[in-house]
């Protein structure tokens, strides 16, 4: 079952204003992820706000069935990107959603903001 990536394209980190952004580091860190996720065959998609703005840059990882992932605290870099992709590529494995620590990407640990339990069923 596939698992997506959904990326908050409005995030924004605390300094944009005084960095004078003219893009948001949510769109920044989205325009990173989308290619590899396509590469990867991870689905992705953009929402305007996952209302984590004291996290920002949020991003989910979902799959119908399983736990679901809200990170955050991530700059709008390469190899945050590449992290987030690879703990999504982990996730889509499972039968669960979780995935051992073990074997999380180092560059997602530490940005776990919630985990939520998939729906009912019924």
């Amino acid at each position: 079952m596939a698992s997506w990536i959904t990326i908050c394209d409005t995030c924004k980190r605390e300094d944009w204003a005084e960095r004078g952004a003219s893009e948001s580091d949510g769109a920044r860190l989205a325009a990173l992820v989308e290619p590899l996720a396509k590469g990867a065959g991870i689905p992705t998609r953009r929402v305007s706000c996952l209302m984590g703005c004291t996290h920002g840059c949020n991003v989910a990882i979902q799959a119908s069935g399983k736990l679901a992932y809200t990170l955050g605290r991530f700059e709008p870099v390469e190899e945050a990107a590449e992290a987030i992709v690879a703990y999504a590529a982990l996730h889509a494995k499972t039968e669960t959603g979780q995935v051992p620590f073990r074997q999380w990407p180092q560059g997602v640990k530490g940005h776990f903001v919630t985990r939520h339990p998939p729906l009912p069923e019924t």
